[in-house]
């Protein structure tokens, strides 16, 4: 018999490789052939296998699902969690965003100016993201790589990422060279949006990264909007200035 399988947490080739080699020592398991694109695994079994007994045989950076089968189990955590509403689970993004906002208005609700309130707000923006990708500098690159094109083909470059965002933070906070900052802000965020359009297109269930691992954060529309407000503040910021 045959079975497909649904899986998280697969980034690359080295990834494919283990999953297919954990796979394959399980008992009459006869044939495994995992799709990195798709985050599929197709397993051929000589008798009926169970799904937790080839979710213990993989490392637990992975999730293993049977793909469109429905059952009446006690759901674990991780099923409950994907159950909330999508408010719920952005619920740290949002209040997150919340306070930026509230912040930058304060700074400037006597002497009101937008380039002002923007250049806060992006200022903002990247010390805050900056600072939950630094509380896990070994797993976020990992977890960045899965959307951003760039990380995907260049690992070290999600490895220095959140140093570039604090930079970039400072930057515009200390009105340091705001023109680069504006430039490197669309390059790198343009880049990004890509892949998170791409992810959304493509309906993949996926972790979004922009908080680093510390909060589980599912990639949505919010990820996209996010990047976007930024990018067109970049856009404004640079048309004044040219």
């Amino acid at each position: 018999m045959k079975h497909t399988y649904n899986i998280q947490g697969m980034t690359c080739g080295n990834c494919k490789a283990s999953v297919e080699k954990y796979l394959s020592e399980v008992n009459n398991v006869t044939d495994v052939s995992v799709n990195l694109e798709r985050g599929e695994a197709e397993i051929t079994m000589s008798s009926h296998i169970d799904t937790n007994v080839f979710q213990k045989a993989l490392p637990e950076k992975y999730l293993l699902t049977e793909k469109n089968v429905f059952t009446s189990v006690e759901p674990s955590s991780h099923e409950i969690e994907q159950e909330k509403s999508k408010l719920q689970q952005l619920k740290p993004l949002l209040l997150i965003i919340f306070y930026i906002v509230s912040a930058s208005i304060l700074l400037h609700y006597k002497n009101w100016s937008w380039d002002s309130f923007m250049l806060d707000f992006m200022g903002l923006f990247y010390i805050v993201f900056s600072f939950f990708k630094m509380l896990d500098l070994k797993g976020f690159p990992e977890s960045f790589r899965m959307y951003d094109p760039l990380a995907k083909k260049v690992p070290a470059y999600g490895k220095v990422y959140p140093f570039i965002e604090t930079g970039l933070g400072l930057m515009f906070l200390m009105r340091f060279e705001v023109n680069i900052a504006l430039i490197i802000t669309l390059i790198v965020l343009g880049i990004t949006t890509i892949g998170v359009t791409k992810t959304l297109l493509d309906k993949k269930s996926i972790r979004c990264a922009c908080l680093g691992t510390a909060l589980k954060l599912p990639m949505t529309e919010a990820t996209f909007i996010e990047n976007a407000i930024m990018i067109v503040m970049a856009v404004l910021m640079l048309l004044n200035i040219f």
